[in-house]
């Protein structure tokens, strides 16, 4: 976007010649042999199965643009979409992003989040092949993901077997620390801040995990305890979270916690947008992973989800509704 037009709004310039300045110049990888400009993207699929996630960031329940920048929600909108296709051990290869906002939005801003999806996804080696943008009272981004499994089996939900011991790859608790510092105004912090607005999946891990014999697999997208009670759920088990295992998280938040008047283990426990990944493994565990858990049976309970054998009474993550 040339200096004459950065600050020209979305509708005064139309929405071909936005969606034009937003795709000119962007590298797509080898397998996208058609990507914007024509009615639908083609991408290859070695693997003859292709993995799908969607979701959805609407401004001011899933971000703030005084908070964030449009940089950091494109890369919030790949990352958070990536992570669901790694939690299928699988690789994110493409992405299809629709978005929406008001006409008066300055186009040099949509820029900036095509500038941040594009950051985002080329840490992973995946391009953006298409997408939609229409007028509306507030900002949509609504990302599709794409992504190969590389001849694996997918890694499911429904695996974990008594016996397993669970893992995860990445941080807990990050995200929803540093909601509450920007909530109430707490300065310092930046890399708790900056988490909160711009997660980091531990790319590449979900495919260890497959290889590694993964039983089970989720991302940590509504809390630890919530995402873990999925699994429990349709594995038909009991998962037992270990505290001593989230001591490296724990540590890393006691500072913010203090400040707050806080218990960081209720953040490790039901915060969520972390995005990392939580998996089940029959033996032992990939480098990158550290146990926190361990799978058992539900006996003649239904299953569930305990903290060091016992229930927990806080929340165990977030509810979309």
């Amino acid at each position: 976007m040339t200096a004459e037009d950065a600050e020209v709004t979305l509708s005064g310039l139309g929405e071909f010649a936005v969606i034009d300045r937003l795709v000119t110049g962007r590298r797509q990888p080898s397998f996208v042999a058609v990507g914007p400009g024509d009615d639908a993207a083609v991408v290859g699929a070695a693997d003859g199965r292709t993995v799908v996630c969607t979701d959805m960031l609407i401004e001011n329940r899933h971000f703030r643009l005084d908070w964030s920048s449009p940089h950091d929600v494109g890369r919030k909108a790949i990352a958070q979409n990536a992570a669901d296709i790694e939690a299928m051990g699988a690789r994110a290869t493409a992405f299809v992003v629709g978005f929406g906002a008001p006409g008066d939005t300055v186009g040099a801003r949509a820029v900036e989040l095509a500038d941040g999806m594009w950051h985002e996804a080329g840490l992973m080696g995946a391009g953006i092949v298409g997408g939609d943008m229409v007028a509306a009272p507030q900002w949509v981004v609504s990302v599709a993901a794409l992504g190969d499994l590389g001849g694996r089996a997918p890694v499911r939900r429904d695996g974990a077997l008594p016996g397993d011991v669970v893992a995860v790859a990445g941080d807990l608790g990050r995200s929803q620390a540093g909601y509450l510092l920007w909530h109430n105004d707490v300065g310092g912090f930046d890399d708790l801040r900056t988490r909160h607005l711009v997660p980091e999946p531990p790319y590449g891990q979900g495919m260890v995990a497959a290889d590694s014999g993964a039983t089970a697999m989720t991302d940590v997208s509504d809390g630890l305890l919530a995402d873990l009670g999925h699994i429990a759920t349709a594995s038909g088990v009991r998962i037992d979270v270990s505290t001593a295992g989230l001591r490296p998280d724990l540590d890393a938040l006691a500072a913010a916690a203090a400040a707050l008047g806080a218990d960081p283990l209720v953040w490790v426990l039901g915060g969520g947008e972390d995005h990392a990944l939580v998996a089940s493994f029959p033996g032992a565990v990939p480098p990158a992973w550290r146990v926190i858990g361990t799978v058992a049976q539900a006996g003649d309970q239904a299953p569930r989800v305990t903290v060091d054998g016992t229930p927990w009474q806080g929340s165990p993550g977030w509810q979309s509704f």
